[in-house]
C-alpha cells in the first residue's frame, strides 16, 4: 500500500514538474490566436520561431553563451582533475584539513561575492568582457570533490604499473585515472554547462553590450521589451529556443548522469 501511494505521489510530482515544459512547447508552437488555448487541433507552425530568431540576435547570444559555457568547463576540467588528484593520491601535510576547507565553497552563496567580484573585475578592466563572466568560475569545489571521490576507488595498483611502465605522473593522470573517470566528467560535465547556460545574474551586472550578452540575458531583455512584452508565443518560442540544447544533452547523457553518481558514493 505504501509503495502505491509512494509511485502516486512521484508520478504526481513528475507531472507537476513537465506541465510548464509541456506548456512552453505547446504555446511555442502554436498560431498566435491559439497561444494559450488548449483546443486540440492540427494547427502548429514554426512562425514563431522564425519571427523570434529574426526579432533579436539569438545567433550572437548562442554564440557568446556556447564560448562562455565550454571556456568555464574546460578550464574547470583541469583545475578539478589536479586538485582531485592532489587531493585522493598524494600525501602531504594537512591534505585533509585543506580540503575540508575547500569544501567550504560549497556553502557560500555565488551571489554573496557578486559585490567583490565585481570590484576586481573593474580593477582589471575586464567588465563587460567574456573573460570576466568566467573567471570567478574557473575553480569548482564540487568538481573536485566528485572526482575526489571517484579517484578514490582506483586501485593504486594501477598507478603503480604504470610508474614501472615509465609514466610521469601526468602519464598516469592522463592515460589511468582520467579514462576510469570518464562517467564522472559527464556528470559534471552536464551540472557545468546547465549551471552556466543558464546563469542569469552575474552575466546581467557585467555586461552591457551584444556582443558579450548570453542567452539567459538576451531572453530576459526580449521578454520585456515593448514588442513582444504580452505576446505568449513569440516569449515561449523564445524560452524554448534556450532551453532545447540542455533538454536534449540531458536526454542524451541521463544514464551516464546517473551512474556517475551512483558510483561516485553521492547519494
Amino acid at each position: 500500500m505504501f509503495r502505491k501511494i509512494t509511485g502516486v505521489a512521484m508520478y504526481g510530482l513528475a507531472a507537476l514538474w513537465l506541465f510548464p515544459l509541456v506548456w512552453a512547447f505547446w504555446t511555442a508552437f502554436r498560431p498566435r490566436e491559439l497561444a494559450i488555448s488548449w483546443t486540440l487541433s492540427p494547427d502548429f507552425t514554426l512562425d514563431n520561431v522564425i519571427k523570434v530568431w529574426n526579432a533579436a540576435p539569438f545567433a550572437q547570444y548562442y554564440l557568446n553563451t556556447f564560448l562562455i559555457v565550454t571556456g568555464v568547463l574546460a578550464v574547470q576540467i583541469v583545475t578539478a582533475t589536479l586538485a582531485a588528484y592532489a587531493f585522493s593520491k598524494l600525501r602531504f601535510w594537512g591534505r585533509d584539513a585543506l580540503f575540508i576547507l575547500f569544501l567550504v565553497q560549497l556553502m557560500v552563496p555565488a551571489d554573496i561575492l557578486i559585490f567583490p567580484n565585481y570590484n576586481v573585475l573593474r580593477d582589471l578592466s575586464l567588465l563587460d568582457t567574456k573573460l570576466g563572466i568566467m573567471m570567478p568560475y574557473f575553480a569548482s569545489a564540487f568538481g573536485v570533490f566528485l572526482l575526489r571521490q571517484t579517484f578514490k576507488t582506483i586501485p593504486h595498483e594501477l598507478e603503480e604499473a604504470a610508474r614501472m611502465e615509465g609514466c610521469s605522473w601526468w602519464q598516469i593522470l592522463w592515460r589511468v585515472y582520467v579514462p576510469l573517470a570518464r562517467p564522472t566528467y559527464i556528470a559534471f560535465g552536464l551540472v557545468s554547462v546547465s549551471y552556466h547556460w543558464n546563469n542569469f545574474m552575474w552575466p546581467l551586472i557585467v555586461t552591457n553590450s551584444v556582443e558579450n550578452r548570453p542567452l539567459t540575458v538576451g531572453l530576459a531583455i526580449f521578454a520585456q521589451s515593448f514588442e513582444t512584452g504580452a505576446q505568449w508565443a513569440e516569449v515561449s518560442a523564445a524560452t524554448v529556443m534556450v532551453i532545447f540544447p540542455l533538454l536534449l544533452a540531458f536526454l542524451l547523457f541521463q544514464r551516464q548522469f546517473i551512474n556517475s553518481f551512483i558510483h561516485s558514493g553521492v547519494k
